[in-house]
């Protein structure tokens, strides 16, 4: 898919693709090296504010937490398309998905959490968006966050 496919896509979801966040700390948001670009972990913003802030099992449902972890992956897809030079003309695949889950002990519904974050990549990108994935529960997360979304992407040479 190129990048105006990927972009229709998106339109045709009804969604679109957010402005990149600026780094909360000291860090970039992307990193592209070796044929893979890394992307930071995003928080669930919306217009600057934190969507379904909060625990996983205490004060946010498994379908905010979903609908978290899908914003945070959109933002990913921005601070990737960012880091590509304003394009997703290099991208190849997504690789691996990392989903960061604040909740409470004996949460254990973490898969459902993040496929909010799979089921976008997929739903945009088709079988370049699905990926290896890895979900984690925390004690607690940036900006008391209900989800964290780290991205590996596969991407051509410039």
């Amino acid at each position: 898919m190129d990048d105006d496919q990927i972009l229709a896509r998106l339109r045709e979801l009804g969604l679109e693709l957010p402005t990149a966040s600026p780094p909360l700390a000291a860090y970039v948001p992307c990193v592209v090296h070796g044929g893979l670009a890394t992307v930071a972990g995003q928080l669930p913003f919306v217009d600057g504010a934190m969507l379904n802030p909060g625990f996983l099992g205490q004060h946010v449902s498994v379908d905010e937490g979903a609908a978290a972890a899908r914003r945070a992956a959109l933002l990913g897809l921005a601070a990737l398309r960012t880091g590509l030079g304003g394009s997703f003309a290099r991208l190849e695949r997504i690789v691996q998905v990392t989903v960061f889950i604040a909740a409470v002990p004996g949460f254990v519904d973490h898969p459902k959490v993040a496929n909010g974050a799979s089921e976008l990549l997929a739903d945009v990108l088709g079988d370049l968006g699905t990926h290896a994935r890895v979900s984690v529960g925390a004690s607690s997360l940036p900006l008391g966050a209900s989800v964290e979304v780290a991205i590996v992407a596969a991407v051509a040479p410039a």
